[in-house]
């Protein structure tokens, strides 16, 4: 058996690292130490739970299965610690440099971030975000954990396992490039499906829940194209007839040179609940709360 009173904690912050990250460099990167200090640490681990744990592929390195055995229970125990120390700290977000730890899609991003950071550098100039790109089903758990603070969005898979805060709700428009021969304010629903449509796979998997709600319908769109990110449609747009389906703000946010014409969705859709999502296990956190609270005042329609 292992005394306890000889091994190193701060092993388990990097065994966690490396977890995440799926690399050394990386790893270290976060932590703020050398490869080969991270290297020396992983031996001590290896050492410890005598097993090679991560196993280095052309994808990284992967966790062997007793780190995936021991990931639950050592990430429980960090989130602990982390937790207790934190209810000692005094939170001053004038002078505080905490980071806070985001998930949201890429166009979420472009939605969010921009008006959340002039309002931090406005009445808190020290603390710090980090956007992290982390698939839905991992999401739970990871705010669970403390690997994550918030996540900002469309999730609503993540209301039963987690505290929320809606933030304003949305309807469906349809986007393509202003050209000839387009109607003026509004869209049939016969020519919405003549053309040939982009589908967004999304990280809420909202694009699922368009085509499931039109095939209710009886309607098919025929889809030319199908890419996992908003960012790329505005160039997709410029260089084709095609259209695209995405909630109303999400359109004006693509369109900022206006040079598309956006309609109201000629099928009724239900509407887009944008929330923020974070565990209960951090309700009482002095720093989470006044950041949902700046979250909320910065992103809600006034």
């Amino acid at each position: 058996m292992t005394d306890f009173h000889k091994v190193d904690l701060n092993l388990l912050r990097v065994f966690q690292v490396i977890l995440e990250e799926r690399g050394l460099t990386r790893a270290g990167q976060r932590l703020g130490l050398s490869q080969p200090a991270v290297s020396y640490s992983l031996g001590r681990l290896r050492a410890l739970f005598d097993d090679p744990l991560f196993i280095r592929t052309p994808d990284g390195m992967l966790p062997t299965p007793r780190a995936e055995q021991l990931a639950a229970p050592l990430g429980n125990a960090i989130a602990s610690i982390r937790e207790t120390l934190r209810h000692r700290e005094q939170f001053d977000p004038a002078t505080g440099s905490r980071e806070f730890r985001l998930a949201m899609s890429d166009v979420g991003e472009q939605t969010f971030l921009p008006a959340i950071c002039e309002r931090l550098q406005q009445v808190a100039p020290l603390i710090r975000i980090a956007a992290e790109p982390v698939p839905l089903p991992e999401i739970g758990e990871k705010l669970r954990l403390g690997q994550l603070d918030f996540a900002i969005g469309n999730m609503s898979a993540l209301k039963p396992v987690t505290n929320s805060a809606l933030l304003f709700h949305d309807e469906y428009a349809c986007m393509t490039r202003k050209r000839p021969g387009l109607p003026a304010r509004k869209l049939s629903q016969q020519r919405f499906m003549e053309f040939s449509h982009v589908a967004v796979a999304s990280s809420d998997s909202s694009h699922v829940e368009i085509d499931e709600s039109l095939r209710a319908r009886g309607l098919h769109r025929r889809i030319a194209l199908r890419v996992p990110h908003f960012t790329v449609i505005p160039q997709i747009l410029q260089r084709t007839d095609w259209m695209v389906t995405l909630p109303r703000g999400v359109a004006r946010v693509l369109d900022e040179s206006g040079q598309c014409q956006i309609y109201p969705l000629p099928v009724e859709l239900p509407h887009i609940a944008s929330t923020i999502y974070w565990h209960s296990t951090f309700d009482n956190d002095e720093g989470n709360r006044w950041f949902r609270q700046l979250l909320v005042e910065t992103l809600r329609p006034h």
